[in-house]
């Protein structure tokens, strides 16, 4: 049946204007529907992948994170971009803690990452891509290297993402349940290769930041995350360390010679080094020709007229004992800085069994080398005195308790010991009052005179230091105190303390007009009537 529809002329052309109107606008509908959809689509948060697993795939997932999907395996988020929370004040970039399952309402657990006994990783970000295999990062420190800038153990391995990476375990340090602070820093194989700040200077040693171990899944490696800007090779007009290479000039205030030496102790065996001599003004006039000067033998001789790579600073002895000398606060003295061994550094001047972490101490062969080789070489070479009056021995940390065990163990050579920062609360203290209660006692030939150096933030400036920062300063004061009991008076031990300074070369260098004056000035000042 055909049906027919009887519309009056308007009406037809309305209902033909409506259908083309609608005919129009079809298209541009579908068009808004689409747009909607896309938006909705991106509005609506899916659920992330993790990230690759295996060294060197960084954030950009590749093999490693397709192999795991096909496996079946989600990748974790050992490798996830560090979450904001977790920047570090201290230069690091940020402390990825993994992606363990952790209840949200765990409540921070902050601990250092050195004291974690599954151990930490390291991962470091060379901004001037200059490390390469054949010059490759290694990581320094107190706690796994004695501070060797090139042990091959602790040599880091590239990633693909043009970043290095090391997985440290806990310290030896820390097996106990607690330890010292670790600090580091980053080379490339030598001090003269040290990571440098953006302007080219030497930065201090780094420290780890607090993590927030609940976040961490049992036996979870907490990733680290640092930048090094720049290297030492990098300076201007570089060239390699004077300091060690005879014959190169230094940039010293008045005359320093060099004194070869064969020898010494831990890694010494067979070592040629270069004492640097600092000689008085008017040594050589010939009126002096025939004046024998006082002498003070001081350890870690490579930073105390200029600064030596590996330090971020140096003493500036010659600069104060000259200044002293011309004013007249003390009469002319020789200083001789005595280099240390390198990487062996904390065995040779370790006297006593007190850190058990750097192995046999070497501190005793260290004194018997420097009685028979050094100490006669000097006096050999330079009109010194050898009475022990006028013969004093220092050092600063374990240079200073090496100082102090060779004034002990030889009272007829030394008479005057320059200790700055005595390291008697590192390690084992019992160990070292142990050893002091055995050589200060009543009886014992004691130093004439004995400067103490101590800074009151030793070992950092955080609050969580202050008790063993404090543990320092009192130690320091219990041996001053016993110099004087045990000798009757007649040592004269005096004790400086600076509240606000660390354990560096600058604060040392602010108290070397002190010491100096302690050892050969005028002693009356520092007398009680």
């Amino acid at each position: 049946m055909e049906l027919t529809m009887n519309v009056p002329g308007r009406e037809r052309r309305r209902w033909q204007g409506w259908m083309l109107t609608a005919w129009l606008l079809l298209p541009m509908g579908a068009l808004v529907a689409l747009m909607w959809g896309i938006a909705g689509m991106m509005t609506t948060p899916k659920k992330p992948f993790g990230p690759p697993v295996g060294a060197g795939a960084g954030y950009t997932g590749g093999a490693n994170a397709i192999g795991n999907l096909l496996a079946g395996k989600p990748a974790n988020t050992d490798a996830m971009p560090p979450r904001p929370e977790a920047q570090a004040a201290d230069g690091s970039r940020g402390v990825e803690l993994g992606g363990g399952s952790v209840p949200a309402a765990s409540e921070p657990t902050m601990v250092q990452p050195e004291s974690l006994t599954q151990g930490f990783i390291l991962v470091v970000e060379d901004r001037a891509r200059i490390a390469t295999q054949s010059s490759p990062i290694y990581i320094a420190s107190n706690l796994y290297s004695n501070w060797n800038p090139g042990d091959p153990k602790f040599m880091l391995s590239p990633q693909s993402d043009m970043r290095w990476r090391i997985e440290l375990p806990q310290p030896e340090a820390w097996k106990g349940g607690s330890g010292p602070a670790l600090a580091f820093k980053f080379t490339r194989g030598t001090w003269e290769l040290e990571e440098l700040n953006d302007d080219l200077t030497s930065p201090g040693n780094r420290t780890l930041p607090k993590i927030d171990a609940s976040r961490l899944a049992p036996g979870e490696k907490p990733v680290i995350e640092v930048s090094v800007a720049k290297w030492g090779d990098m300076r201007t007009g570089f060239v390699s360390d004077p300091a060690n290479k005879p014959f190169e000039p230094l940039t010293v205030s008045g005359d320093v010679r060099r004194l070869k030496v064969v020898d010494g102790a831990a890694g010494g065996a067979g070592m040629t080094r270069e004492c640097l001599v600092w000689l008085p003004p008017g040594y050589d006039d010939p009126a002096n020709a025939a004046r024998r000067y006082p002498v003070l033998y001081m350890h870690d001789g490579q930073n105390l007229f200029a600064k030596h790579a590996g330090v971020p600073a140096e003493w500036g002895l010659d600069e104060t004992a000259g200044a002293m000398i011309r004013s007249g606060a003390i009469p002319p003295v020789v200083i001789v800085g005595i280099p240390h061994a390198g990487a062996t550094r904390i065995r040779e001047y370790l006297p006593v069994n007190a850190y058990p972490p750097a192995g046999v101490p070497a501190g005793p062969d260290h004194v018997a080398w420097l009685m028979r080789e050094v100490k006669p070489r000097v006096e050999r070479a330079f009109r010194v005195e050898t009475d022990r009056a006028k013969v004093g021995i220092g050092g600063s940390s374990l240079g200073a308790a090496v100082a102090l065990y060779a004034a002990l163990e030889h009272p007829d050579a030394f008479g005057l010991v320059y200790a700055e920062s005595l390291p008697l609360n590192t390690g084992d203290s019992l160990a070292w009052q142990g050893w002091l209660n055995e050589k200060v006692k009543p009886g014992a030939r004691l130093p004439d005179r004995v400067y103490l150096g101590m800074g009151g933030k030793e070992s950092g400036i955080e609050p969580m230091k202050r008790r063993t920062n404090e543990g320092y300063v009192k130690l320091a004061r219990d041996l001053s105190a016993k110099l004087t009991e045990a000798s009757g008076g007649e040592t004269l031990a005096v004790l400086v303390v600076d509240e606000d300074a660390t354990h560096t070369e600058s604060a040392w260098a602010s108290r070397a007009g002190t010491a100096l004056t302690v050892l050969f000035g005028d002693a009356s000042a520092f007398t009680v009537p």
